[in-house]
């Protein structure tokens, strides 16, 4: 399957199932301007990211769940082993530590150059949120094979305020979404890579395929580092195993496409010998070796929390961990810890928090999160004032969630364009999962994950409108002034916002005349 489609000449000709003959796969050509467009959103996008990073405290403290993982990541500083292992997270304030290890050890590393202090534990954060930007902007660059389309890419995703703010925080989010975003973009690239290795066989075919099951791929590195980056994410949080099944899914579901689509007889039975089991280790054995391995330091540590659960009596006589070695019993039974806890938290249960959110919501940015609040600030100019920081989705971006969607959709099924595929499977992904455990007590940073294959879908769009229609401006189509007229829209209304983006001192009647909605508040 060809999932890199020229934007502009996507048709029922050059789609995912079109035509007799197999699809050309795609090829790639750097250029200078996607060096000085790249360059100039790198430069953009840390520059929003840094502005004033360590501005928003509680008297020089974390804010929010700050509290949580900041704590956590200093703990590994003091309790340093040595480089390769790292240090514990104990953090005995806060109860037990609900998140696997690897952010906290990201963010322990700008901590150990600039001590316990904001820009301790954001300084990491703010650069995975510009390395998640250029995360996307490789995506559109390879499904659109266009500098334009990812240049919009690159605008749109600089100019969101989830990605802004989730950047801007010591918090674990941003982290994972690099990982995931990274991993969709090595995806693309092994199918294409496979794409190009069995359109060459194809070709130098006299006979047909040696064997009915078609021919073997040969090793996989962009698959395997796939999977190292899902195993990443799933250092960072749990919900990193949708991602390991939604991808591996789809890789086995690209595999299969194209044993059929280049005439293999058996390509069902030929993908299930030849590709499932590689996928399986690539993508679920390696994640889940990497997952252990950012355990390394609590197993290296004798004071590791549960470390000797066994031994001490924490479980009890009749469990089957019993069986088990002490630091696997320990380890294992942590985990049945996080799992009971998270499970716990429910509405049924009686949990609830003021700024909790559904799914559906997140849609629409209904309902964005509170993450710093400093109220009846005297204004210099009479009044009172205020600074607020939100994690808050810019509306001409996060309103256009479900249309996009829709036509993704219909440009896969109808259309038979597979551009929108990978993005399409990323989104589910980070959204399917939660409808189904909709009882639990959710927030708005969840979907955080969603952001960057929305605004690769939002960009592939404006590709396709772009030099659509009759010229109207110094040669400007209607569909290039409304994609330009729509980005001037995405950054005018970023720039709106600013102030409940980085909590710039507002007076009280400029923060109400932005809040249109009363869920915002």
């Amino acid at each position: 399957m060809s999932l890199a489609l020229p934007v502009r000449s996507q048709g029922r000709d050059q789609g995912m199932f079109a035509g007799s003959r197999p699809p050309t796969p795609p090829t790639f050509t750097w250029t200078f301007q996607d060096s000085w467009t790249w360059s100039l959103i790198a430069v953009v996008a840390l520059f929003t990211r840094f502005l004033g990073l360590s501005s928003a405290t509680a008297g020089g403290t974390p804010v929010f769940d700050e509290k949580h993982y900041a704590p956590q990541a200093w703990d590994m500083v003091r309790s340093w082993i040595n480089p390769v292992t790292g240090g514990i997270e104990s953090n005995p304030g806060f109860g037990l530590v609900v998140h696997p290890p690897l952010a906290k050890q990201i963010m322990a590393l700008s901590e150990m150059v600039f001590g316990y202090s904001p820009l301790g534990w954001r300084l990491m954060t703010a650069v995975f949120g510009t390395l998640t930007i250029l995360a996307i902007m490789a995506i559109t660059r390879r499904l659109s094979g266009s500098t334009l389309v990812t240049f919009i890419a690159g605008v749109i995703a600089t100019a969101d305020g989830v990605l802004l703010v989730s950047s801007r925080f010591g918090m674990l989010d941003i982290f994972q979404v690099f990982f995931i975003t990274a991993a969709a973009w090595t995806l693309i690239r092994d199918h294409q890579q496979m794409h190009a290795r069995i359109a060459g066989a194809f070709g130098a075919l006299t006979s047909g395929w040696a064997s009915d099951y078609g021919p073997r791929f040969g090793f996989r590195w962009w698959r395997f580092t796939t999977g190292v980056l899902l195993g990443l994410s799933l250092g960072v949080k749990w919900s990193g195993l949708y991602y390991i099944a939604f991808y591996g899914l789809t890789s086995v579901f690209l595999d299969l496409w194209l044993r059929r689509r280049y005439g293999v007889r058996r390509y069902v039975s030929g993908t299930v010998m030849r590709d499932v089991l590689p996928a399986l280790g690539s993508l679920v054995v390696v994640p889940v070796l990497l997952y252990i391995w950012a355990w390394r330091a609590w197993f290296a540590s004798e004071t590791s929390v549960y470390r000797h659960a066994r031994v001490d009596g924490t479980i009890s006589g009749d469990s089957f961990l019993r069986i088990l070695p002490d630091s696997v019993a320990g380890w294992i039974h942590y985990h049945l810890s996080v799992l009971e806890f998270h499970s716990s938290l429910t509405t049924s249960n009686g949990h609830s928090h003021p700024w909790d959110s559904k799914p559906w919501s997140w849609l629409v940015a209904g309902r964005p999160i509170l993450y710093y609040s400093s109220t009846d600030i005297e204004c210099a100019v009479g009044g009172t004032c205020r600074r607020m920081i939100y994690l808050f989705g810019t509306p001409a971006i996060w309103w256009l969630t479900v249309p996009v969607i829709v036509w993704a959709l219909w440009s896969v099924v109808i259309r038979r364009q597979g551009a929108f595929i990978i993005p399409l499977v990323g989104f589910a992904a980070g959204f399917l999962p939660w409808l189904a455990t909709y009882d639990r007590q959710m927030y708005f940073f969840y979907a955080t994950a969603l952001i960057p294959f929305t605004i690769v879908m939002l960009a592939l769009v404006c590709g396709q409108l772009w030099q659509r229609g009759t010229p109207r401006f110094r040669g400007l189509t209607t569909g290039s002034l409304a994609v330009i007229g729509y980005l001037g829209l995405v950054v005018m209304m970023f720039l709106a916002y600013s102030p409940i983006l980085y909590g710039y001192l507002v007076p009280d009647s400029v923060y109400y005349s932005l809040m249109w909605m009363p869920s915002w508040r």
